[in-house]
């Protein structure tokens, strides 16, 4: 825990349920503990293929000055954080370094010029308490207990209005901007902030923002797929971040999921979660590429093939997030007119698919990039009626980042991975213990507790 006096007094007064008054009385820190990044070790793993590069090498703990509060911001006491793949791609400056995010954002304004500095404050999830708040913010105040998206827009440029994703200068906190969650303390705009769901730990609360968000905004919100009851979903990477929450979306909602995962025990784990029509692929073997320059049609064949004797169908919707390695599958097994989604390239950015099977059968290819305010609340408010589970598989302490973005980075977990920040323990901060009990304790802890099965 930060040895700070007043990240003590806060961590104090947070425990002892302190009013807001009392904790904003005790101030903030000059400086506090964090996780980042170095400017000066960009080129540490230079020449080191991806899978070579180690977390652990580039990722810091330590203190950090304290930035002014702008008028619409506030400063948030992190009880907890998580590890999103951004975290790694920021620890091992793949594809890009994120200062060059950094030091664009400096050049916009005066408070934009607290973001470039020779260190990088990572992470893009938290819960936490807000400690203080700037002259402009009207409906937070010190002592709310909160989480926190990642969506970071200026409110003051039209192009935030109507979908904020839209934005011209619409960024991701922690990685394209500085002053992230792994840390004590936190720095987010007003419009970043949401209540903390009732019957969770801080770590349970802490790993929903960013995965949860973006499931919603591809699968449920009017910017996405907009799946409909009876739709058949493909998940890629189903017992992962973002594909863990998509298949709840997709029961949910009356529709039918087909997760694909990579081992029996992930397999398991979707069946608890009430996924029947599992896929895993290293099972069945499948090589979409035949090198590293030719798919194979008669693979995407074979994939679709096992989806028809699985769900009777080809699927109306692909929920994709892998890239490279399965596009072409994913744009093959999509039905005529259906909908490919996708929002990010964790196994390659450049894809490619046959657009013969793309055209000629109408189908859809669909961008999608975190989620909007709205879409962010809504389903944050799912995550508060119970109806949406925490993935939460793993914990480690903010000393532990490196240890754990390296996981994310071999694809050795399940779910989410949480990190304790000023929490000195697990399982702090439930206000609702009849909710919890209500939703059920198997439900919540689901992944937790299947991840630790021998």
């Amino acid at each position: 825990m930060n040895e700070m006096p007043e990240m003590k007094a806060i961590l104090e007064a947070i425990q002892s349920g302190a009013s807001g008054d009392e904790i904003a009385a005790i101030g903030v820190p000059a400086s506090y503990r964090a996780a980042f990044v170095r400017r000066e070790d960009t080129q540490i793993f230079e020449g080191l293929a991806s899978a070579d590069k180690d977390p652990r090498k580039s990722v810091h703990i330590g203190e950090v000055a304290t930035p002014e509060l702008a008028p619409d911001e506030a400063y948030v006491a992190v009880m907890a954080s998580s590890i999103n793949f951004n975290t790694v791609w920021t620890s091992i400056f793949e594809p890009l370094s994120t200062f060059g995010f950094l030091d664009r954002l400096a050049r916009e304004s005066v408070w934009g010029a607290r973001h470039a500095l020779p260190y990088h404050i990572i992470g893009s999830d938290a819960a936490g308490v807000v400690v203080q708040v700037g002259s402009a913010v009207r409906n937070w105040k010190p002592g709310d207990r909160v989480t926190v998206h990642c969506n970071h827009v200026d409110d003051q440029d039209p192009s935030a209005h109507d979908d904020s994703m839209l934005a011209a200068n619409q960024r991701i906190w922690g990685f394209e901007t500085n002053f992230g969650g792994l840390a004590d303390l936190t720095v987010v705009k007003a419009n970043q902030l949401m209540p903390k769901p009732t019957h969770l730990t801080w770590e349970e609360a802490a790993v929903n923002a960013l995965c949860n968000s973006t499931s919603y905004r591809m699968l449920v919100g009017r910017n996405g797929a907009r799946m409909k009851q009876g739709d058949s979903v493909l998940v890629w990477g189903a017992s992962g971040g973002i594909g863990g929450y998509a298949v709840q979306y997709v029961l949910n909602g009356g529709g039918t999921p087909i997760g694909v995962v990579s081992s029996p025990e992930k397999a398991a784990l979707l069946n608890a979660m009430g996924v029947e029509a599992v896929i895993d692929r290293r099972a069945e073997g499948y090589r979409f590429w035949k090198d590293e320059h030719t798919q194979d049609e008669s693979e995407w064949r074979r994939f679709g093939k096992k989806i028809r004797e699985l769900v009777g169908d080809d699927v109306d919707i692909v929920f994709e997030h892998p890239g490279r390695q399965t596009m072409g599958a994913s744009i093959f097994a999509c039905k005529r007119g259906g909908t490919v989604v996708t929002c990010a390239a964790t196994s390659g950015y450049m894809v490619e698919f046959d657009n013969r099977h793309f055209w000629m059968k109408l189908k859809n290819l669909k961008a999608s990039h975190f989620a909007n305010y709205s879409e962010a609340w809504a389903a944050n408010k799912l995550i508060n009626d119970g109806r949406i589970q925490p993935l939460l598989s793993a914990v480690h302490t903010l000393e532990e980042t490196g240890e754990a973005a390296l996981k994310i980075h071999r694809n050795e977990h399940e779910g989410k991975i949480g990190i304790l920040c000023l929490a000195p323990t697990e399982g702090l901060g439930i206000e609702d213990p009849a909710k919890r009990e209500r939703i059920g304790e198997d439900k919540i802890t689901l992944f937790r507790r299947m991840s630790t099965l021998p």
